[in-house]
């Protein structure tokens, strides 16, 4: 409580100060915006398009240039280098592929493609799994860190990873390409984009491919190969009805197939355990303007539907067989008003409504007998309205301020709030920045009503987060850095009893700094890197864990990557990825006991060249020194891996 007062004294002297200063300073820095580069514009911060120097926030950008030079298939793999992020990945390519934003839980960061949550209804912690998304017709990745439920409802406590697919404009343009490499992989890709009349339009078919390698960890004896496929459909449709009214249609299917391990450690090997997943995602988004974009609203339809399928037999270590079925889906409905009070003063108000369902099967079969765990269909409903104001005071106080208030049909009405503001010396270029905000997670489905654990009298996940820093820029931002200090405390976890029934009982908190620099001294040539520390404390009362550090969330993470156009035709990208050391679990024996994982470094190298107007031909290196590691205990990960393809563009 003391570090709250404290917090809020200070914020209100800062306000007051830098308020007083810009009256003083009001006519001397208004045309000075026009000198700094303005190419970064998100939306994800505010849900409406804003320059990231007015910003309070602390958001990274992936854009379509860095997608491309890197070469990746995964949009896993091009987070692993953003601040304030760590990820694991459970074994081989398709296995479990988890995000942790701030040192929160892996569900607690709310995945969105071009506005459709992602957080799968039929998981009991509600998180993404990012193994079956690939880069197919991604445009740009927005990763916002923080509470940012005010914005966006459940699940964003740690923070929101924003997927904007691309959009087709101009003279029509069909594409394909072909890679191969480690592995025995394969991927083939076909598309489209451009401009018929009204319509705008990119689509994108693919397919991937390999024989993979095994999850459970080699260094444990196990040599069973498991493999994976996926085929993936993205599209983006626009239809511009008039200069004011447009119609978008988004839509995505996803198939994959992958073996799977038993475990990690000794006897892992299991090659009948299979894993199969099917994912759509649609979303019918007409937009309109009134009197002059004074008035702009966007209505949004979106359903969403994710079916796991899982499978094995009994073999020599593990005398049982399974089957079972997850599925789960989510119909939401959304209206955004953004009103344009003038040009210093934008006011959005907004209001969602949901319902997720999900059914599930299990059916295990051993020497002990038949053991079945039936979840019958059940649907939550909820609903919010957010209103959120953005203002301008002389153009260098910057300030964001939000409301929302949800209500679910279990638990009731969660009030969630945000406030950010910034101030911007553009004389010097500095920036200084801070946020305070909450965020809340509604129990899943299976925390409600499963026969066996769940409990319908659950209260929400909840938690307060801030964060202050400074970003400084020099030369029109062609050199910038900024350092963050950010804390996030969690309470109301979800957690077991001693008779096995979901109660929220469980805490932890988290803080730490956040540094980045970037270097583009002129288009061939970038250079950019970041570090981030995070101490994390598990404050669950009466458990084993209590004090110690969260697992799977390293104390110091660390990334450097160059870019550089030797000629227009030929680019070379080099990265290195650092991860310190950090807590994790051996569940095999129980209780589970705690082990300590490496640290370690990987370096990946890609390059392309354009070889002649339709033809480019690229390649990738994973992990150039074949690095031994583990990112989750007991199980594998890819060596030395080596990709090279081409595309043609028509």
């Amino acid at each position: 409580m003391h570090l709250h007062k404290t917090f809020y004294t200070v914020f209100v002297f800062l306000i007051f100060s830098i308020a007083i200063f810009c009256q003083n300073i009001s006519g001397q820095s208004k045309d000075t915006l026009s000198y700094y580069k303005l190419s970064d514009v998100v939306v994800t911060a505010t849900r409406t398009n804003t320059s990231t120097l007015e910003l309070a926030n602390s958001i990274s950008i992936i854009d379509s240039s860095e997608i491309a030079v890197k070469n990746d298939n995964n949009i896993f793999d091009l987070l692993k280098d953003v601040p304030g992020v760590s990820v694991t990945q459970q074994g081989s390519f398709g296995s479990l592929e988890n995000v942790y934003i701030r040192g929160g839980n892996t569900e607690h960061t709310l995945v969105l493609l071009d506005g459709v949550e992602m957080n799968m209804p039929s998981d009991p912690s509600g998180t993404f799994d990012f193994s079956n998304l690939p880069v197919d017709n991604i445009k740009r990745i927005e990763v916002l860190r923080g509470p940012q439920s005010t914005l966006y409802g459940s699940d964003a406590l740690a923070g929101v990873i924003n997927i904007i697919t691309k959009e087709g404009y101009g003279k029509p343009k069909f594409f394909l390409s072909s890679e191969g490499g480690s592995y025995n992989t394969y991927k083939g890709l076909l598309g489209a984009n451009g401009s018929l009349n009204m319509l705008h339009y990119s689509v994108t078919l693919s397919k991937i491919k390999t024989d993979g390698f095994s999850s459970a960890s080699s260094a444990f004896g196990n040599t069973e190969k498991d493999g994976y496929s996926d085929y993936n459909v993205s599209s983006n449709l626009a239809l511009d009805v008039s200069g004011n009214f447009k119609l978008k249609f988004l839509g995505r299917f996803n198939n994959s197939n992958a073996d799977y391990d038993q475990h990690g450690g000794m006897f892992g090997d299991d090659p009948t355990y299979k894993y199969k997943s099917e994912e759509q995602t649609y979303r019918l988004q007409p937009e309109l303007s009134l009197f002059d974009g004074m008035w702009t609203q966007t209505f949004g339809a979106s359903f969403f539907r994710n079916v796991r399928k899982y499978k094995y037999d009994s073999t020599l270590y593990n005398p049982s067989s399974s089957n079972s079925i997850y599925d789960g889906r989510r119909i939401k409905f959304d209206w955004q008003n953004n009103f344009k009070l003038d040009n210093d003063n934008l006011l959005t108000f907004g209001v969602e409504t949901e319902e997720e369902q999900a059914i599930s099967n299990y059916f295990s079969f051993s020497s002990y007998g038949i053991y079945i765990s039936s979840f019958p269909k059940n649907s939550a409903y909820s609903s919010g309205f957010y209103l959120q104001d953005q203002s301008k005071i002389s153009n260098c106080l910057f300030s964001t301020l939000g409301i929302r208030y949800d209500h679910h049909n279990q638990f009731g009405g969660e009030v969630t709030y945000r406030i950010a503001p910034a101030y911007m010396f553009w004389e010097t270029g500095t920036k200084i920045k801070i946020t305070y905000g909450t965020g809340f997670k509604a129990p899943s489905l299976f925390y409600l009503f499963d026969p066996t654990t769940g409990n319908s009298s659950l209260k929400p996940e909840k938690s307060t987060g801030w964060d202050a820093g400074i970003e400084q820029y020099f030369w029109k931002d062609k050199f910038s850095f900024g350092l963050t200090y950010f804390a996030n405390t969690f309470n109301n976890l979800f957690g077991l009893d001693s008779l096995f029934k979901a109660i929220n009982i469980n805490k932890a908190e988290t803080n730490g700094i956040e540094f980045y620099f970037n270097v583009f001294p002129d288009e061939a040539f970038s250079f950019k890197g970041n570090f981030t520390y995070t101490h994390s404390k598990d404050l669950s009362a009466n458990t084993t864990d209590s004090g110690l550090p969260l697992i799977r969330r390293p104390k110091f993470t660390a990334s450097l990557n160059f870019n550089c156009f030797f000629t227009k035709e030929l680019n070379a990208n080099a990265e290195i990825i650092y991860c310190g050391e950090r807590d994790d679990k051996n569940f095999n024996p129980y209780p589970a006991v705690r082990v300590k994982l490496p640290s370690y470094s990987l370096v990946n190298l890609a390059a392309s060249y354009q070889l002649f107007i339709p033809l480019k031909l690229y390649t990738r290196i994973e992990n150039l020194f074949n690095t031994k590691y583990e990112e989750v205990y007991g199980y594998g990960t890819a060596g030395f891996s080596i990709y090279a393809g081409l595309k043609v563009t028509l």
